[in-house]
C-alpha cells in the first residue's frame, strides 16, 4: 500500500497544472508578437527593394532588347490608381513581334508605388532632373533642361532613350529623354527610392534618400 501511493505522488508530481501551460502559452504568443512587429519594417523595406529591382530590371531589359533586335522599345510607368497596382510596361514600338520581344507588364507590391514625398522639394534632386515634386518625371534633355513630366520613355538601336519612337529606329525622332522616377512607401520618406536616365547613353543609375543634419540628401548606389 505504501508502494502505491508512492508511485502516485510521483506521477501527480511529474505533470504541468493548467495555470503552468497557460503562462506558457501566454509567454510564446508574447514572444512571437515581439518577433512580427520587428520583423514588419523590414519586410517593408524588402517590398521598397523588390520594386527598384523590378523597375530597373525593366529599364535594363528595353534598352538590351533595343540594342540587340535593332528597334526601339518603350517603357511605361504607371503609378497605383483605382486599387490597380504600380506598373512598369515594356513594349516594342513597331506591332507584330512574338515571343521574348512581345509586351511584358512588371508590377510593383501593392504597398509601394511612383510617389515622390513633399519633402523631396528641398532637396537637390538626383542628377539634377526636374524639382522632386513629380514621381515620374522623364522628358529632360542632356543638359536638364526640357519639359519633364513624362512618363513613358523610348530606348533606341544606338542605346540611347529619346521622346518619341518615330519609325521604330529613332531616326530623326525627337530629343533625348531623360528624367528620373522616384519609388517610396507612403507614409515613410526614408524608404524613398530614385531611378535617373540619362538619355544620351541610356545609362541607369540608382539613389538612396538619407537623413543628414537640417535635412536629406540622395546618395548614389
Amino acid at each position: 500500500m505504501l508502494k502505491t501511493k508512492a508511485l502516485g505522488a510521483r506521477h501527480d508530481a511529474s505533470g504541468f497544472s493548467l495555470m503552468e501551460m497557460m503562462m506558457v502559452v501566454a509567454i510564446i504568443i508574447i514572444l512571437a508578437s515581439i518577433s512580427f512587429v520587428s520583423l514588419v519594417p523590414l519586410l517593408q523595406q524588402q517590398h521598397v527593394v523588390n520594386a527598384y529591382n523590378i523597375t530597373m530590371g525593366a529599364m535594363r531589359q528595353a534598352r538590351d532588347n533595343a540594342i540587340s533586335q535593332r528597334t526601339s522599345y518603350s517603357v511605361t510607368f504607371a503609378a497605383q490608381g483605382s486599387g490597380a497596382p504600380a506598373t512598369v510596361t515594356v513594349a516594342p514600338t513597331i506591332s507584330g513581334f512574338q515571343g521574348d520581344q512581345s509586351s511584358n507588364i512588371y508590377q510593383l507590391p501593392t504597398d509601394v508605388n511612383f510617389y515622390a514625398a513633399s519633402q523631396l522639394a528641398s532637396t537637390s534632386p538626383p542628377d539634377g532632373f526636374g524639382a522632386g515634386t513629380a514621381p515620374i518625371d522623364f522628358g529632360y534633355t542632356y543638359s536638364g533642361t526640357g519639359a519633364g513630366g513624362q512618363t513613358t520613355i523610348y530606348f533606341c538601336p544606338d542605346g540611347s532613350s529619346q521622346n518619341t519612337s518615330g519609325d521604330g529606329t529613332c531616326a530623326g525622332s525627337g530629343n533625348w529623354s531623360g528624367g528620373v522616377v522616384y519609388i517610396a512607401m507612403q507614409g515613410n520618406l526614408l524608404s524613398s527610392r530614385a531611378l535617373t536616365l540619362w538619355g544620351g547613353t541610356g545609362r541607369v543609375h540608382g539613389w538612396r534618400l538619407y537623413s543628414k543634419s537640417g535635412g536629406y540628401q540622395w546618395l548614389r548606389e
